[in-house]
């Protein structure tokens, strides 16, 4: 099956870097990386065209103009341009497990979205991390905290079932879907400007368009950078998006992905 990687990032080609060397050290790689940027200044984009030649798939960098946190807009634009018919998705400063896209792709099932752990990287190992360009993380390494959320126990995946309820757990940040289910519910809502909730809202309307929502414990693991809490600005207005459309059983949001998409998607 045919994959593709979508990676959102903003202005920090320092955690980008390290998310694009942990991307080389796949023991799967995908049939193509995209870079979704938010509006990043050319050291963004300088770093992603050096990284082009070391890749031996396609490494696309989709931008639009920064316009303020425009997460969604920009997640829609790469994932129409996708070539491939299964997103995996994480964010420009969550380091990848080396296993990550195999995780995903070994427990991709038709009707169901999956979602993995996210571990915390402390903010004082930030100078020790980029110094050493660090990629490789595991339970003990130092650093991190809620270590368990870092154990690779593939054998103890499969004691986590499918739900049809929306977990808590859950974090756009470490995901993966059908690119067939996110059309069918129109992708990210582009009402939500701002920090928060538009990773949640998806998934609660594919669930209410009748997916499984399926935790990939012990697999599928990210390292996220610390950084300092974005603009809270307009979360209370994204909580009411969100509220609508779990009081609506939202399934198709009218600002999505089908504005961007031709024939051939």
């Amino acid at each position: 099956m045919k994959s593709s990687l979508i990676i959102s990032t903003y202005n920090w080609p320092q955690a980008l870097e390290l998310v694009l060397l942990s991307a080389l050290n796949q023991t799967q790689l995908p049939n193509e990386i995209i870079v979704a940027d938010d509006g990043s200044t050319e050291d963004t984009r300088d770093l992603i065209d050096s990284f082009k030649s070391k890749f031996k798939i396609p490494l696309i960098h989709v931008w639009h103009e920064d316009d303020g946190f425009r997460k969604s807009v920009i997640l829609n634009k790469a994932i129409a341009k996708a070539q491939s018919e299964y997103i995996i998705q994480a964010d420009g400063d969550c380091i990848l497990h080396s296993n990550y896209v195999e995780d995903h792709l070994q427990f991709a099932h038709k009707n169901t979205y999956l979602f993995g752990s996210r571990v915390n990287i402390q903010e004082a190992h930030l100078n020790t991390l980029f110094e050493n360009k660090q990629t490789i993380f595991h339970a003990f390494s130092k650093g991190i905290k809620k270590r368990t959320r870092a154990l690779h126990i593939p054998f103890l995946s499969q004691f986590y079932s499918a739900s049809s309820e929306f977990s808590k757990k859950y974090r756009g940040c470490n995901t993966s879907y059908f690119k067939s289910d996110f059309i069918s519910v129109n992708g990210y809502n582009e009402d939500f400007k701002g920090w928060g909730r538009e990773d949640s809202e998806l998934a609660l309307r594919f669930h209410n368009f009748g997916l499984q929502g399926r935790r990939i414990r012990y697999r599928g693991i990210v390292f996220h950078i610390y950084h300092n809490e974005k603009s809270k600005s307009r979360l209370e207005i994204n909580n009411d998006i969100e509220l609508q459309t779990i009081a609506n059983k939202t399934v198709w949001c009218k600002n999505g992905i089908d504005k961007y998409l031709s024939e051939d998607n």
